[in-house]
């Protein structure tokens, strides 16, 4: 491991972490670099697995020190990120012998579908949990399932969910189900049986907050904390211009063209596009760079104040929103009410719908028209007087 000591500890310094620490933690990798060398192993089988035999060792030596998981996580996290240590697999609940499916359909859908490792995940989980309601398995690991079986797993499985929720669910079992066709597992076609989720398109309004409750939300920061102006400019940004949490957590130093005033955003898709930076947006986040942000080598914008100084993941987005609505006395709510508020305060200032399009940055207009429900002015002129003159 010694050609990867420099790299660790340069690592360690720039996270945020003490040099006492920084030293343990080299200590703790020489420990680990010689009981691969008396097991024979190189880098590249670290594995979770092998992190495990090595801890377990440490117990039963009667080591008080150094023997969890989370005390050997920075020097996998740094060594995956130098590509030395392999990647972790996601974790599948255990399918009754059935693991040999599941593990195909993982690989199906790196190699063959290219999806995100939070879509592979979720897409997982329906997967073992159907197959743990199937009830025989011949010699290819897995009996042909029905359609009335399928019909009855839904049924059983959306009871009581969320209509977001209840579509996550049936959208992977029809991958997987194609899957089991496309390899030959299957004789069917099982995902046409799969029934939609009943959702109206435009069937709600978008939940915006006033004027007075942002600004609730902004003042509940306090400026005279890292925290806070991290907070603040996050919060901005949310109801400025309308990105997503997972876009603001994707934000790099290198995304803010000051010069020019804009700010490159990464969307879903893989896109990337150009947004205006307003001086407001702009302001906030000067404040949280020159006088909150800690020094380190994280490119994100927004930093974990306390080390290690990695990038806020869209969690934690989430967590800065739910946060504010504590201190400012709101109910608890989700970054999205932000991009909803970001709308409709264009709307009111006098925005079109294809205007608000190209900053919330929707493919079709129709994504839009939802905004249109709130739109007040507009739609009053469009109100015929009632018959009469009145209503009863």
């Amino acid at each position: 491991m010694s050609p990867y000591a420099s790299s660790f500890h340069g690592e360690l310094i720039g996270q945020g972490y003490s040099p006492r620490y920084a030293e343990r933690q080299m200590c703790l990798m020489s420990y680990v670099s010689q009981w691969m060398a008396e097991s024979g192993l190189q880098p590249a089988d670290l594995t979770g697995e092998a992190i495990d035999r090595f801890l377990a060792q440490r117990r039963a030596q009667g080591r008080k020190v150094w023997i969890s998981p989370p005390a050997t996580a920075p020097l996998m996290i740094c060594l995956r990120q130098l590509g030395v240590a392999p990647e972790p697999m996601p974790s599948v609940p255990a399918t009754d012998g059935r693991d040999g499916v599941i593990e195909e359909y993982r690989m199906y859908l790196v190699k063959e579908r290219g999806l995100a490792p939070s879509t592979i995940r979720s897409y997982l989980r329906v997967a073992s949990s159907f197959l743990s309601k199937q009830s025989e398995t011949h010699a290819g690991g897995l009996k042909e399932p029905t359609a009335a079986e399928v019909s009855a797993f839904v049924a059983q499985e959306v009871r009581g969910r969320r209509t977001g929720s209840a579509k996550c669910l049936v959208t992977g079992l029809r991958s997987f189900l194609r899957f089991l066709h496309v390899d030959g597992k299957t004789t069917r076609r099982l995902d046409q049986v799969v029934l939609g989720v009943a959702s109206w398109r435009l069937s709600t309004l978008p939940k915006a907050l006033e004027p007075s409750e942002v600004d609730r939300l902004l003042t509940s920061c306090d400026q005279q904390t890292p925290v806070g102006r991290r907070d603040r400019a996050i919060l901005t940004i949310l109801v400025r211009l309308g990105l997503r949490a997972g876009e603001v957590a994707a934000l790099r130093l290198c995304d803010i063209d000051w010069r020019c005033g804009e700010i490159v955003t990464h969307g879903k898709a893989n896109r990337t596009e150009r947004l205006p930076l307003p001086s407001d947006v702009g302001q906030a986040l000067v404040s949280w760079l020159l006088e909150g942000r800690p020094a380190g080598n994280s490119p994100h914008v927004f930093t974990r104040v306390h080390a290690p100084h990695r990038g806020l993941t869209t969690n934690g987005v989430s967590d800065v929103v739910r946060a504010a609505c504590v201190r400012a006395g709101l109910p608890p709510m989700h970054a999205h009410r932000l991009r909803h508020t970001a709308a409709t305060q264009m709307l009111r200032a006098g925005a079109d719908l294809a205007e608000i399009g190209q900053v919330l940055r929707h493919r079709s207009l129709l994504a839009t028209a939802i905004y249109a429900k709130v739109d007040r002015a507009s739609l009053s002129a469009l109100a015929r007087p009632w018959p009469g003159g009145g209503a009863v």
